[in-house]
């Protein structure tokens, strides 16, 4: 058995009525090392009276409970750890990526919590998982986030009111791309067309449906509507299944890279007046300009409508673990997420609690308040004794 100190106390019968103890410390000492030791402290009487054979069938019985002592051992420690999930989006999304590089970054500050990334079906989805306790954390748009927590929309049935807010990452921006050759130059061209609206559910399909709905749009007035992820939707184009898709993502995202290598697009513009009805309905939008030569042979800005991603992680999960994590993210995560992705230099502390509209984590507001960025309250003055 082990003991407090995380040794094995080794208890055997070598014979009739003949017990014995000793401690094996597999963390100090070798398994020959605590074999022999063991082995020197069975009784004189029992190796003279009984011989040889004896002290080799108790060296048998030795080696193989210190193995298992070590296997406990290791059990213990193993437990003593603490996994932690950050669900993302589809590989060819800017989620992704940017999640394996933060999570790889938070497991080499802060061993004891291991921190994994895991592809998901984004910010829809992502706010289920955390509602339904399947994952500990996940990234999502700031506007899903809200609608999530307060049982809006798509959440009205089931709302996510254990969402916690530990920081903003980086805009994330509605791109609508469209075939160059599918006649596309303007949102008002798409009607009529095959549409990919995103991923069924997802933060994308939320800011398709939303700018549709500025131009008076529903999915019946399209010729087909399908819905994929942003490597499908790219796909589907490339193929001539499809000819406009929605992707809302950090620019530059990869699979609208890829799509550009390998067909020509067009990267269709808002209307600024549309630009103004979408920011004033739903606060959560700015305006952002996409610049020229993002993508291959786009020779224009081209205007469009932003939202922040966000991590998120569930009320139940620790102060002293959201602590640690974003102390984490903002001493050594962003500089690795700005140094293996375009979008990883937007990742900024002086942004970090920009477009928060769900509660913060306890654990990311301790972090925050020793940042300076959130005012500490003064500590209140003991009352007066009275005379």
């Amino acid at each position: 058995m082990l003991d407090k100190s995380g040794g094995f106390i080794l208890s055997i019968f070598i014979g009739p009525g003949r017990p014995f103890s000793s401690w094996a410390d597999p963390r100090v000492r070798s398994p020959e090392e605590d074999a022999a030791g063991i082995l020197s402290n069975i009784p004189a009487t029992i190796m003279d009276k009984e011989g040889f054979w004896m002290k080799k069938r108790a060296f048998l019985v030795v080696s193989v409970v210190l193995a298992l002592s070590l296997v406990l051992a290791g059990t213990s420690i193993a437990q003593q750890k603490k996994f932690f999930v950050i669900s993302t989006g589809g590989t060819g999304g800017t989620y992704y990526p940017l999640g394996g590089i933060l999570a790889q970054a938070l497991t080499e500050k802060v061993p004891e919590v291991v921190t994994t990334a895991q592809a998901g079906q984004a910010s829809v989805a992502n706010c289920n998982l955390i509602r339904d306790k399947q994952i500990e954390s996940a990234f999502v748009q700031s506007n899903v986030a809200f609608n999530a927590y307060k049982g809006l929309e798509q959440f009205k049935d089931k709302p996510a009111t254990n969402l916690r807010f530990i920081a903003s990452l980086y805009p994330e921006t509605i791109q609508i791309v469209a075939r160059a050759d599918s006649g596309i130059k303007t949102v008002k061209d798409i009607k009529g067309k095959r549409l990919v609206p995103g991923d069924r559910g997802s933060g994308t399909e939320v800011d398709a449906l939303n700018v549709l709905g500025a131009y008076g749009y529903t999915y019946k007035d399209f010729a087909g509507v399908d819905w994929l992820s942003f490597s499908g939707a790219a796909q589907r184009l490339q193929d001539k299944q499809a000819d406009v898709t929605f992707t809302t993502a950090g620019w530059p995202t990869a699979a609208i890279q890829e799509l550009a290598i390998a067909t020509k697009i067009t990267v269709v513009p808002i209307e600024e007046a549309k630009i103004k009805d979408l920011t004033k309905k739903y606060p959560f939008y700015s305006k952002i300009i996409i610049p020229k030569g993002t993508y291959k042979d786009q020779e224009k800005d081209v205007a469009t409508i932003t939202t922040m991603a966000q991590w998120v992680v569930g009320a139940e999960v620790s102060e002293d673990v959201v602590y640690k994590l974003t102390k984490a993210l903002w001493e050594t995560g962003a500089a690795k997420m700005a140094n293996a992705h375009a979008q990883g230099k937007n990742v900024q502390i002086k942004t970090a609690l920009a477009g928060m509209a769900i509660p913060l984590h306890p654990g990311a507001e301790k972090y925050y308040k020793e940042a300076g960025l959130i005012k500490a309250e003064p500590a209140k003055k003991a009352a007066p004794k009275k005379k």
